[in-house]
């Protein structure tokens, strides 16, 4: 019996190495990596900027604690910001810990402006993490059985009905900021509309809220922007990010803009290994790499090019409910619930995942070529029209 805690249900492969968007397993069988270790490896694996950074960066210094000033720590978030329109960053080892600060600070926001019992509208299908506070945020409560008593102070809404938001607004004054997700990763990849976040950003404005938008999924470039939100007009007060910022090294932000930037004052928030050199080394290779090589507009082309290549494939196919997404965020609804897939996708050497019972996720690399995406639609269509 394993040492480990069985809380996962792990699928019977080991991977070696990695080579570009292909993993290779101890058997030395390649596979097609359409998940980048959920959009964690948007520039594929043993990318050599980030390799170069890691090495580099591990034979000279891996930790100092935030006691002192890190110098690569001030450059990630010079370039963070600058990527993004932010002003400020914390940083943090991942993504719930990232929307944890999130919600910390909107709570800060509140009390300091005389609210005692700050609240947060958050979204019915949304994911923000597994930590107490994330996990009451999200809205799924299969992974929240077992965990109660959750945390208060969170309102829930439907993504996209800004009608029902507006009628929280009226109905209680307790409210400070509102946590969304552009892009609903773990629930189906879900676009929340062009409209209706621009009518989250003039009601906040209106009232004096906090607009936090959770882009560990959806940000660095994955949605053909290096953030989901500037492809939607929007300039959030608070933005989350983590995943594809390290590449498979640990690391989260939380970014704020105008007030929200100076919320947090020396003790109200910290981290022992958030932000170390080692991570930062990475995340700033990362940026540098997603924005100097245009990786975000490739993975508009990309996804337009996936997309087509599906649908081209697939039509006519009785199972098929719609193909969604942005950039290389893409979900292909089937009508049934298709868990099964992710096996079979396995034994086909494609590694896939299925988000919400009935969505197969897919997250390939920035990096992906047309003839790669063109492997994958390819085997995605044989697999998906077997199980029909």
């Amino acid at each position: 019996m394993s040492a480990l805690m069985q809380t996962y249900a792990r699928l019977p492969v080991t991977f070696s190495h990695g080579e570009g968007v292909y993993l290779v397993d101890t058997d030395g069988r390649r596979y097609l990596d359409a998940l980048s270790g959920i959009s964690v490896t948007n520039l594929g694996h043993a990318h050599p900027a980030v390799t170069e950074a890691v090495q580099r960066q591990a034979g000279c210094l891996l930790h100092t604690s935030n006691l002192y000033h890190i110098a690569a720590q001030e450059a990630l978030a010079d370039a963070l910001t600058a990527v993004s329109g932010m002003e400020t960053a914390f940083f943090c080892n991942s993504g719930a810990e990232a929307n944890e600060a999130a919600i910390k600070l909107a709570r800060l926001y509140g009390h300091q402006r005389g609210v005692e019992k700050p609240a947060v509208i958050v979204f019915e299908n949304a994911f923000h993490g597994r930590t107490l506070a994330t996990l009451s945020a999200t809205g799924n409560r299969k992974i929240q059985a077992g965990f109660e008593p959750l945390v208060s102070g969170f309102i829930r809404a439907p993504l996209n009905d800004l009608a029902a938001v507006q009628q929280i607004a009226a109905n209680n004054p307790d409210v400070v900021a509102i946590l969304v997700e552009p892009i609903q990763g773990e629930g189906g990849i879900r676009v929340a509309d062009t409209a209706f976040m621009q009518g989250l950003r003039a009601l906040c404005d209106a009232r004096g809220w906090l607009l936090m938008l959770d882009e560990v999924q959806c940000g660095n470039g994955r949605a053909g922007h290096y953030f989901a939100c500037q492809g939607m007009g929007v300039v959030p007060d608070v933005i989350t990010t983590a995943k594809g910022l390290g590449n498979g090294v640990p690391i989260g932000a939380c970014l704020a803009h105008g007030p929200a930037a100076t919320v947090f004052r020396a003790g109200h928030h910290g981290s022992t290994y958030g932000g170390n050199p080692l991570a930062c080394a990475a995340g700033l290779a990362v940026v540098n790499t997603v924005v100097n090589e245009g990786l975000a507009k490739r993975a508009t082309a990309a996804g337009a090019h996936l997309r087509q290549r599906l649908e081209a494939a697939l039509q006519g196919c009785d199972n098929l409910v719609e193909i969604r997404g942005r950039g290389l965020m893409i979900g292909v609804q089937l009508r049934r619930e298709c868990g099964d897939l992710v096996q079979r996708a396995l034994a086909a050497g494609l590694l896939i995942n299925v988000t919400a019972g009935d969505t197969i996720r897919l997250l390939p690399p920035l990096i992906c070529s047309d003839a790669q995406l063109d492997e994958l639609a390819a085997g995605l269509n044989t697999l998906i029209r077997d199980f029909d």
